[in-house]
C-alpha cells in the first residue's frame, strides 16, 4: 500500500512537471502579444483602484476627471479593464477622445471588460505577473486611486522597481489623502525611522494629491524635462 501511494505521488509530480514545461509557451505568447500591442499605442498612464467603487462615489468621479484631463494632455489611459475605478479611468479617456486601454485578467469570478475601452485596445491575460509587466514597461506614470490588495500590490511593485533602479524614475501618484495618509505615516514612522528598512529619499518617489489639478500639473511639469520612453 505504501509503495503504491509512493508511485502515485511520483506520477502526479511527473505530470505536473510536464504541464509546467508546456505552460512556458503560453506565458511567452502572452508576453509577445502584450509587447506588440502596447508598443504601438504610444505613451500612456496607468490608473489603478478598486473594482468595487461605484458610480457616484467621489473617488469614481475623481478618477474620471483625472483620466479625462490626462488624455487631453495627450496620454493614453490604461486600466485593468474591469469595473469600478478601472471603468472610471476608461470613461474619462473616452470623454476626451483619447486612447482607452484595458488590460484584463482571467479570474475565477469572471472579470468583464467595461464598456469604455476601445475595441482594438482590449488585452487579455491569464497570468497576473505577465499583466503586471505590461503595466510597468509601457506606462509613463501611475495613478493609484483608493483600492484593495490588487492596488496595494501594484503600488509596492512600482515603488520597488523605481527604488531599485530596475525601471526609470516615473511619476508614482497616490490620490486621496484621507485614504492613503495613514499608510504613508506608517511607512515613515516604522519602515524608515524605527526599522531603517528604507532610505529617506525613497519617500520622495511617492507623491500624494487630492485633486485632478495637482495630478495633471505634476505630470505636465515632470515631462517638460523627462523623455517619454519604455521603462525598461
Amino acid at each position: 500500500m505504501n509503495e503504491n501511494l509512493k508511485n502515485l505521488k511520483m506520477r502526479d509530480w511527473t505530470e505536473t512537471r510536464a504541464h509546467s514545461s508546456w505552460q512556458i509557451f503560453k506565458i511567452m505568447a502572452e508576453f509577445v502579444e502584450g509587447f506588440e500591442a502596447l508598443a504601438q499605442i504610444g505613451p500612456c498612464i496607468s490608473v489603478f483602484g478598486s473594482a468595487r467603487t461605484k458610480t457616484g462615489n467621489p473617488y469614481y468621479e475623481l478618477a474620471v476627471e483625472i483620466a479625462r484631463r490626462l488624455a487631453e494632455e495627450g496620454f493614453g489611459i490604461i486600466s485593468g479593464g474591469g469595473p469600478g475605478v478601472m471603468e472610471a479611468a476608461n470613461k474619462g479617456a473616452q470623454l476626451a477622445h483619447g486612447k482607452s486601454v484595458g488590460v484584463n485578467i482571467t479570474l475565477p469570478h469572471e472579470q468583464f471588460y467595461n464598456e469604455f475601452i476601445d475595441h482594438d485596445k482590449r488585452l487579455h491575460f491569464d497570468y497576473f505577473f505577465v499583466r503586471k509587466v505590461m503595466f510597468t514597461k509601457y506606462s509613463q506614470g501611475f495613478v493609484m486611486m483608493p483600492g484593495g490588495f490588487g492596488t496595494m500590490d501594484e503600488f509596492f511593485e512600482v515603488a520597488t522597481l523605481i527604488q531599485t533602479g530596475k525601471m526609470t524614475e516615473t511619476p508614482l501618484v497616490l490620490v486621496g489623502k484621507e485614504y492613503w495618509q495613514g499608510l504613508l505615516d506608517w511607512i515613515h514612522k516604522t519602515m524608515l525611522l524605527k526599522e531603517s528598512n528604507i532610505n529617506p529619499e525613497d519617500l520622495g518617489l511617492i507623491k500624494l494629491f487630492d485633486t485632478a489639478d495637482e495630478v495633471v500639473e505634476y505630470f505636465r511639469v515632470f515631462y517638460t524635462t523627462n523623455k517619454l520612453r519604455p521603462n525598461f
